[in-house]
């Protein structure tokens, strides 16, 4: 048997590589949903919180955090024999922000993570998002001890359009991280789909 070929002889899939940006505030869960289903080990550029930066740094809500992504967190999930995702998770700190431009090139599709303790953590990337037309979901991550409320309230908080959809997750779980994942995908998928229907209807 020839090494990349199947059984029939016939030459491997090229598989389709997207890009799906992982964002949020800060301590959200954003390298925890990478490192919970990515298939290698994820790259992280985390760095130890220093006194230095405590006049900048908000760790409201999250004091005992001691660490922080510096540049972005890495990996990847093959979906489907023909589907891998590249995962790249954002630096949450205002004085990182300036990354976030080079990271969202060629995305896909992004998701915003958030926790209801914070939520205006994540109005930043919501915007971001929005402001670039790139599309995406929110995942609502259910942080223990954290109170449960229904995706349509979050979605009324976040002030989100209706066709946005916001999905309750675990970020430590791998099937519930890549039930996200499909779901970003089919979004950014349909959101392209309907883009292109008044360019199709123009030329019939």
């Amino acid at each position: 048997m020839i090494f990349g070929r199947s059984d029939r002889g016939e030459p491997p899939v090229a598989p389709v590589t997207l890009k799906i940006l992982v964002a949020g505030g800060f301590g959200v869960g954003k390298t925890t949903l990478v490192g919970a289903v990515s298939e290698i080990k994820p790259l992280r550029t985390e760095e130890m919180l220093s006194e230095a930066g405590r006049p900048v740094d908000d760790l409201s809500g999250v004091e005992r955090k001691t660490t922080t992504t510096v540049a972005m967190d890495f990996g990847r999930i093959t979906l489907r024999e023909d589907l891998v995702l590249y995962l790249f998770g954002t630096p949450g700190q205002d004085r990182f922000w300036f990354l976030w431009d080079e990271l969202a090139t060629g995305a896909l599709g992004a998701v915003v993570l958030a926790d209801t303790r914070r939520l205006e953590d994540c109005f930043a990337a919501v915007d971001y998002f929005e402001r670039r037309s790139i599309p995406f979901i929110v995942g609502v991550n259910c942080f223990e001890g954290a109170a449960r409320y229904p995706a349509d309230a979050v979605r009324d908080a976040l002030d989100l359009d209706g066709q946005v959809p916001v999905v309750l997750c675990d970020a430590r779980e791998r099937d519930s991280v890549k039930n996200i994942l499909i779901e970003v995908v089919e979004h950014a998928m349909l959101i392209s789909a309907t883009s292109r229907e008044p360019a199709a209807s123009t030329l019939s």
